[in-house]
């Protein structure tokens, strides 16, 4: 993250965009497909992309409210609202395509469901989403090697530090896709060759269940965002270096930072400066240290720094308490 991601937002504004011009035609297709046949996975599949379209729908108006400058209610900007609107992306995903598949897989399998029949529509339907999904699932797999490549890290770690949660709710929202399609065309070819609807019930309650699990880590991912993650543990450690290597500086007490936004990073630390400097050349050194920061990580906006004395018992024992045996080493290392 210390490369500028300024091309990020517009990527982003077109992978949801793509994602959601698919999943609207698919959601049509699905329940014309399911209510001809009647069948429990084909409609549960078309409440996925209803629900995936929904989705789109929030991440854009995610992007479109993130994007709003600070002012004086908000000094750091509305950058967590990409947070807020992503968290409610992945409800939408449990509510809408889940808890529906399940109902309609449930109801199938207890036969409670209507009656169905196999039709040749159904395989060219799923054939044709197959197809579109797998459109736009190219391009946010695009965008997260792209991203995952600038910043020099493997797909899976970036996207476990990502800080923009839009490419990974449409990566995994169309991943979720392809699988159910080929559930539901699993459950559809066992009911037409047993003549059981066991089979299509099954096959929505699988759809069901993956879509809750999509849900979950979608929302797990945007909880820890809203609370106020840390930066990257690459910045952080630059960061410190950084300051260390400062010649007004004799030790970095403590250390802080927070993501405040998609490419927003909130640094406050507390540095022990050189007893020898005049009040003036403290200024200047700290206006001269948050810009050659703020310069060299590009994902840091705001640098608050405030000097103490290392020696103090009291700030000592909250650093101690917040990070451990690693704050010692920290500043035995210095």
């Amino acid at each position: 993250m210390t490369e500028d991601n300024g091309n990020s937002g517009g990527e982003s504004t077109l992978t949801v965009v793509l994602a959601g011009g698919v999943n609207l035609a698919i959601a049509v297709l699905k329940l014309i497909a399911g209510l001809i046949t009647g069948s429990g996975a084909m409609l549960s599949e078309a409440a996925h992309s209803v629900a995936d379209t929904f989705t789109e729908v929030l991440l854009l108006t995610a992007l479109k409210r993130s994007a709003r400058p600070a002012d004086r209610v908000h000094p750091f900007g509305y950058g967590k609202e990409r947070y807020f609107w992503a968290l409610l992306a992945a409800v939408s995903i449990f509510a809408s395509g889940s808890m529906f598949a399940l109902y309609e897989g449930v109801s199938t399998v207890l036969g409670h469901g209507e009656a169905q029949s196999t039709s040749i529509f159904s395989y060219i339907v799923l054939a044709i989403a197959f197809c579109l999904e797998g459109t736009s699932w190219v391009q946010a797999v695009r965008q997260v090697v792209k991203e995952s490549k600038a910043e020099n890290r493997s797909f899976s770690a970036y996207l476990r530090m990502i800080d923009d949660p839009t490419p990974k709710t449409v990566l995994f929202e169309d991943s979720a896709a392809l699988i159910g399609l080929l559930l539901a065309f699993l459950g559809i070819l066992l009911h037409q060759l047993t003549g059981s609807e066991i089979w299509d019930g099954a096959a929505s309650i699988a759809i069901g269940l993956l879509l809750a699990f999509v849900a979950y880590l979608l929302g797990r991912t945007n909880r820890g965002l809203l609370i106020g993650r840390q930066a990257d543990p690459q910045i952080v450690r630059g960061i410190r270096e950084h300051l260390s290597s400062a010649t007004e500086i004799e030790a970095v007490v403590d250390l802080q930072t927070m993501l405040m936004g998609t490419d927003q990073v909130l640094v406050c630390t507390r540095v022990d400066f050189d007893d020898a400097l005049g009040a003036g050349d403290l200024e200047r050194a700290c206006v001269r240290l948050a810009a050659e920061l703020t310069e060299k990580f590009h994902d840091v906006t705001e640098v608050f720094i405030e000097p103490v004395p290392r020696t103090d018992p009291e700030l000592r024992a909250t650093v101690l308490a917040r990070y451990g045996d690693i704050a010692e080493r920290w500043n035995q290392a210095q």
